[in-house]
């Protein structure tokens, strides 16, 4: 055995073998809650469709700048919230599609994305005598305009949620569920300006135009404060996640929603597994009777290749996303991780036809099947990368799944054809291990 093959065989053995540590035991590592990501099709889960008003943005702010600030603080939300591996995604020029896998709360969710979360403050009225204005209830009447006073620059500021450090869950003396929040230093500035003004009187803190809660201001206050009211904990929780990520730059509208079934993943999920298993069980036949030995050994690197494209997907599940026409690429991976071979393994007959020694048949065959292979494999990646580019340009996820599930399998297929199967079979000949043209499919 050659130096240089001791070393691919070394290679091969060890990938697999850190491969299968990371796949097996497939109930804990591989399907367990720290394996395979699964889409919103495999999982079930929520989709939200949802419209931008554009003609409510900035003036001074573009489009393409007004959808994109929405997304990423759409995503801080979700983030919070807790979905796992949701998908957030630009469609067209005014639409913004939200896939939420494993989100049971969808009502929780839909209201958390799209309510503002602009923080403000209102103070009572006062009449010419500087008295409270009362309405006909008794109840105080306050501005409908929000809370300013000089900032720093000696110009005259709203004190909005624009200037927030954080906000947070807490609890007040009582035990109650509240929300503190904590200004930057213009904010501090405004604040203490407005509380001080304020003592001894109700202020009404407000989020989307909605009054909250209206304490009397008891001292001057600058830096920290807190929002009190008649809150549950997740609704303080929610409240927090939607100061902290920040008024939403245009309003949304929900257009369309869909929950999709657990059950209808886990049956796709049988089905597919149960194609798998009928083309595998096919493929396998047709290369051992057809091509017997050589066969064999492409059969065992088929193994390799499975073994190496599910730990992949397994490590890397942060990054990726199975979805079912990911695994319809899967398959279909399958059938060319075997092209390389086929390849391969007809130019070594044709070499052994033309009455070349078995060694030498493997290395030419090798050698002139390796042209048709690069570029059969790197016309592939190019349409996978188009359909990649396609599917993130025109909004349709599960195409770019089945283009990056492919171009993987690509990637891997081309390693195990190249390395692995010639690795073995170069084994096999040096060793003299099988010797008869029959067994490589060449009548003698």
């Amino acid at each position: 055995m050659k130096r240089r093959d001791s070393v691919l065989l070394i290679l091969v053995i060890v990938l697999l073998g850190l491969s299968l540590a990371a796949v097996f035991p497939i109930g804990s590592n591989l399907l367990g809650p720290d394996g395979l990501t699964l889409g919103l099709d495999l999982r079930g889960g929520s989709q939200l469709l949802y419209r931008a008003d554009l003609t409510r943005k900035d003036p001074e702010v573009t489009d393409d700048q007004a959808m994109a600030s929405a997304i990423e603080k759409i995503r801080r939300r979700i983030d919070e919230f807790g979905a796992a591996e949701p998908t957030i995604q630009k469609q067209g020029t005014d639409r913004i599609l939200v896939q939420l896998p494993g989100v049971d709360d969808i009502t929780r969710a839909i209201s958390l994305i799209g309510d503002t979360g602009l923080l403000y403050f209102r103070e009572i009225e006062l009449d010419a005598a500087g008295n409270p204005v009362f309405d006909d209830q008794g109840n105080y009447i306050f501005k409908e305009e929000p809370a300013a006073a000089t900032g720093t620059d000696e110009r005259e500021r709203e004190l909005t949620g624009q200037y927030l450090n954080r906000a947070s869950p807490d609890f007040d003396q009582f035990g109650r569920p509240v929300v503190a929040f904590e200004w930057n230093s213009e904010g501090a500035h405004l604040f203490e300006q407005i509380t001080r003004r304020n003592l001894q009187r109700p202020l009404a803190i407000a989020i989307d135009e909605q009054i909250i809660s209206t304490p009397v201001v008891e001292a001057v206050i600058s830096t920290r404060g807190q929002i009190q009211g008649n809150f549950s904990i997740e609704e303080v929780r929610d409240l927090s996640t939607q100061l902290n990520s920040g008024a939403l730059d245009v309003p949304l509208e929900l257009i369309d929603e869909r929950d999709v079934d657990a059950t209808l993943g886990a049956d796709s999920i049988r089905q597919s597994l149960i194609a798998a298993g009928v083309g595998l069980f096919l493929l396998l036949t047709f290369m051992l009777v057809y091509y017997r030995f050589p066969g064999a050994i492409a059969c065992l690197s088929l193994g390799i290749y499975g073994a190496i494209l599910l730990a992949i997907f397994n490590t890397f599940s942060s990054y990726l996303t199975l979805t079912l026409p990911g695994i319809a690429a899967f398959i279909l991976s399958l059938g060319m991780a075997v092209d390389a071979n086929v390849l391969i393994f007809e130019r070594v007959k044709e070499e052994l036809r033309a009455g070349r020694a078995l060694q030498a048949a493997v290395e030419i065959g090798f050698t002139r099947a390796w042209s048709a292979i690069r570029d059969s494999n790197i016309t592939t990646l190019i349409a996978c990368l188009i359909l990649f580019w396609l599917g993130g340009t025109f909004g349709a996820f599960m195409v770019r799944g089945f283009a990056l599930t492919l171009a993987i399998g690509v990637g891997v297929s081309m390693f195990t054809a190249i390395v692995a199967t010639r690795t073995f079979l170069r084994i096999a000949v040096a060793s003299r291990v099988v010797t008869s043209l029959r067994a490589y499919g060449v009548r003698s």
